[in-house]
Parts: C-alpha cells; sequence; structure tokens
C-alpha cells in the first residue's frame, strides 16, 4: 500500500510509519493539515491515515472535508484522541471511511487499513463474470456458457440466473425474487416466479448430470453445485 500519515505527534507518526514501513508498505508523512492536504494532492496513494486534531488552524476535519469536496475518493482512516460518540459520528459524516480512537494498537490499525484498501479496489473493479462448476455468464455481453456450450436466455430468465449466481448457496425466497428480479414490493400471487424457475431449468439444467438450481420446499430455491 501507499500510504500518506497526517499526524502531528512524532512519537506516533514514527510508531505507524515504521510498523508500515516493516510490513512493506510505502508511507509518506505530514504534520499539519496544509501538508496533508498538498501531499494528498500531488500524489496518489491507496489509503490516508489523518489526525483528527491537527495544529495551524487546519484540522483533521478541515482536510477531510476539503479533500471530499473536490472529488477524492481515496479511503481515509480518522485518527483521533476523541471518543466521543458525537466526534466519530461528526468524522463520518465528513467523508471518513473509518474511525480508530488513541490509544491504539498497530495490528488492528493495520488491519483496518488493509480492510479499506480491498474493498475500494473491490468497487473500482466491478465484477463482470460470474461462475459456479461449469455455469458461466459474462455481465457485458449478457452471454451464458455451461460446460462451454452457449445457453440462449431471454432477458428476465437471465436476470433471473444472475440474481441466483450473485445469491450461490443462499436459500432465495419468493419475496426476495419479486423484488430482484421483478421489481415487485409485493406478492402478486402469480406463478410467474415458478414458470421462470422451470424455463430456466430446461436451459441450463436438463441435458447436464449434474443440475444446479433447487427447490427447498417451503422457502424457495437455491443455486449450488
Amino acid at each position: 500500500m501507499r500510504v500518506l500519515l497526517v499526524e502531528d505527534d512524532q512519537t506516533i507518526r514514527s510508531f505507524i510509519a515504521n510498523g508500515l514501513a516493516e510490513a512493506g508498505h510505502l508511507v509518506e508523512q505530514a504534520s499539519d493539515g496544509k501538508q496533508g492536504l498538498a501531499l494528498a494532492n500531488a500524489e496518489k496513494f491507496d489509503v490516508i491515515i489523518l489526525d483528527r486534531l491537527l495544529p495551524g488552524g487546519v484540522d483533521g476535519l478541515h482536510v477531510l472535508e476539503t479533500l471530499r469536496k473536490t472529488g477524492h475518493i481515496t479511503p481515509i482512516l480518522l485518527l483521533s484522541a476523541l471518543t466521543d460518540v458525537e466526534d466519530k459520528v461528526a468524522g463520518l459524516k465528513a467523508g471518513a471511511d473509518d474511525y480508530v480512537t488513541k490509544p491504539f494498537s498497530f495490528v488492528e490499525l493495520q488491519a483496518r487499513l488493509e480492510a479499506l484498501v480491498r474493498r475500494n479496489r473491490n468497487e473500482a473493479q466491478p465484477q463482470t463474470r460470474l461462475a459456479v462448476s461449469d455455469l458461466e455468464i459474462d455481465l457485458l455481453s449478457r452471454s451464458v456458457l455451461r460446460a462451454g456450450r452457449k445457453i440462449d436466455l431471454q432477458p428476465r430468465e437471465f436476470r433471473l440466473l444472475e440474481f441466483l449466481m450473485r445469491h450461490t448457496g443462499q436459500v432465495v425466497t419468493r419475496a426476495m425474487l419479486l423484488e430482484g428480479v421483478w421489481d415487485y414490493h409485493f406478492d402478486p400471487q402469480t406463478n410467474v416466479i415458478d414458470v421462470h424457475i422451470s424455463r430456466l431449468r430446461q436451459k441450463i439444467d436438463k441435458s447436464f448430470d449434474r443440475p444446479l438450481v433447487h427447490t427447498v420446499r417451503n422457502a424457495g430455491y437455491i443455486l449450488q453445485e
């Protein structure tokens, strides 16, 4: 990770910087809000550690709000000696992705930073393919393959299969399907789900050895190997 550490306390700053460096991360340091803003705008970082209380008239909350208002989406962990719930809420509302109070465990701090970076990378790279066993769907081309064989689905059948695959291994209820696939927020008391599940099974299961779509009695459906 490339980390920007904005902290005025030299002891704490050195403690964090040394620990992250030993873990193989690159750390740029700033001791006040102005320097922190300048570095954040000049370079690209994977995550920012920002002290809540900074000297020089530019505190951490101001840095945070300024970065968010100017379009910065870098994950920011707010580090603070302020422990009141109101202070935490203010920091999170200003745009912080996480909030750690002093004193803190370095192991926990590092784990939180890595989680923020991992989550941000996952969000930046949206999933375009889903796969279960030998069944694959491409969300961009809207194509479906099972064991390398192309399967033609109608638009609603594709949405139904995508929903089931996004919930692989979970029991999906009628209510979930009506809301997630048909955009109904009530049950119209029709057999539309049963009809589409039957059609889907005909296309993706009938000609193959192992069925993937299963009925869970009195509960719903589940897609699994």
